[in-house]
């Protein structure tokens, strides 16, 4: 069976092609120009890609053309595809249809904190010899690979995300996978060039808790308004709520103040402890529900918290690029909306209390780029000491500097923005870039000079 992929490079469909070859199939696809980490992963999968405007794929007549969402009318390639008669199907129909027939699907949705807890949750199913397929939208370091097929496992973990499956298929991709366990994080307005609303995500989620078996179990936030306002639509499973502080249902309690070791309690008694090299409640939280999904998959909660002791983290979520006895540090995240910026920041100011805080941050989502969040910005940045920030003047949106409480340097180049952070640096800075791109590598070229400074 040959599989042809248009848009092969995302890490969605970048992992899809990578089950598909660890299927069997003959996997083809083409796209713009790919970078690391998943023009590598495609690569060691032995997966050829084209150039994204090349039609003669059309002529090989594929079993089937998966179309990712980044296709659009009028490309070279969708216009000969709709042209050719040739049968064609979204990523999310053809994973739900082909690779999880049959699977014990576990997936994790919201608006923050997904790869993570996918990340979390794959692991813990994998320590317990239960060796999961999983679909990731980030590198998971326990794995180093973004998508792996387990034929042998009845156990799949997915990301399940709310934006579109395709140009013809306007569904969130959440709604084609059918879980029997579904993690729900958290939910936020967000995608701004895909909803108008929050309401419109949260129907979208409800038409995924349809089909959700009686049998299944959804793990929330019982202190998430946009959660509960999806869930009052209907609901026909069990739920299982996390909550601070709390006596019933999933709770924690801190064991050191920057979250990097707490004890996990179920209805106010311990259930076990984890020690860990993340940091922030946020990471709890998430670390939480993926212990509850892990435990309706038959793992014991003692089992799953020595497991997240070992876990090492994702690629881009608060990763340290230099050394840890430097005298700069210097992380990479992917935070993008403002309430993740926040918590990121907050994670970081918790165990590095007297240390100047420098966010080095790209608002360069749909979102952020269409205005949605311009009035959240400045607070969410507020714990930082100083924030120098790459702006685009062709986005659509204008914020004045005098806006933010701290100091602030807005530049308009990345190389401005390298020169400028690393004027501001000074010895036992810490540092966190934060973009939902590639940023044109300004992390690792912080990383790179400031080290060279410190030798």
């Amino acid at each position: 069976m040959h599989i042809h992929i248009l848009g092969i490079g995302g890490t969605f469909m970048g992992g899809l092609a990578q089950i598909a070859r660890h299927m069997g199939y003959v996997v083809t696809g083409q796209d713009r120009q790919l970078y690391p980490p998943m023009s590598v992963q495609l690569e060691q999968a032995g997966i050829s890609v084209r150039a994204m405007d090349d039609v003669s794929f059309i002529n090989e007549k594929a079993d089937v053309i998966v179309v990712g969402n980044v296709m659009t009318r009028g490309m070279p390639a969708v216009e000969a595809l709709l042209e050719s008669g040739l049968l064609f199907t979204s990523g999310p129909a053809w994973l739900a249809d082909i690779a999880l027939a049959g699977k014990w699907v576990l997936a994790v949705s919201g608006t923050h904190g997904k790869t993570t807890t996918s990340s979390m949750l794959a692991w813990v199913l994998e320590d317990a010899h239960l060796s999961p397929g999983f679909l990731i939208g980030g590198v998971p370091a326990n794995f180093g690979v973004s998508a792996r097929w387990s034929a042998e496992s009845p156990f799949f973990v997915v990301e399940a995300d709310e934006y579109d499956s395709a140009f013809f298929d306007k569904r969130a991709k959440l709604v084609h996978y059918h879980p029997r366990t579904w993690v729900l994080n958290n939910l936020e307005f967000d995608h701004a060039d895909i909803y108008e609303n929050l309401a419109q995500i949260q129907r979208q989620v409800h038409h995924g808790v349809r089909l959700v078996p009686a049998s299944g179990l959804i793990v929330a936030p019982h202190d998430d308004e946009g959660v509960a306002d999806a869930l009052v639509l209907g609901c026909w499973s069990d739920i299982e709520y996390s909550l601070p502080n709390a006596d019933r249902g999933w709770s924690w309690r801190l064991l050191t103040d920057d979250a990097s070791a707490f004890a996990v309690l179920f209805d106010g008694v311990e259930q076990g402890r984890v020690q860990w090299q993340l940091m922030g409640e946020f990471n709890i939280r998430n670390a939480l529900h993926a212990i509850a999904a892990a435990r309706h998959a038959g793992v014991p909660v003692a089992v799953a918290c020595d497991a997240l002791s070992r876990f090492a983290g994702v690629a881009r979520r608060l990763t340290l690029l230099s050394a840890s006895d430097a005298d700069v540090l210097i992380y990479e995240d992917f935070a993008h909306h403002p309430t993740a910026i926040a918590v990121t920041l907050q994670g970081l100011r918790a165990r590095y209390l007297n240390r100047r805080l420098l966010a080095v941050v790209e608002p360069r989502s749909n979102s952020m780029r269409m205005g949605a969040f311009k009035d959240d910005l400045p607070a969410s940045l507020s714990i930082a000491d100083w924030v120098l920030m790459y702006r685009d003047m062709r986005w659509d949106w204008q914020i004045s500097e005098t806006e933010f409480t701290n100091e602030i340097i807005v530049c308009t180049s990345y190389d401005a923005l390298v020169s400028d952070v690393l004027a501001q640096i000074k010895a036992g800075d810490v540092v966190v870039c934060m973009s939902n791109g590639g940023f044109a590598g300004v992390p690792a070229r912080l990383a790179q000079d400031t080290a060279k400074k410190q030798t």
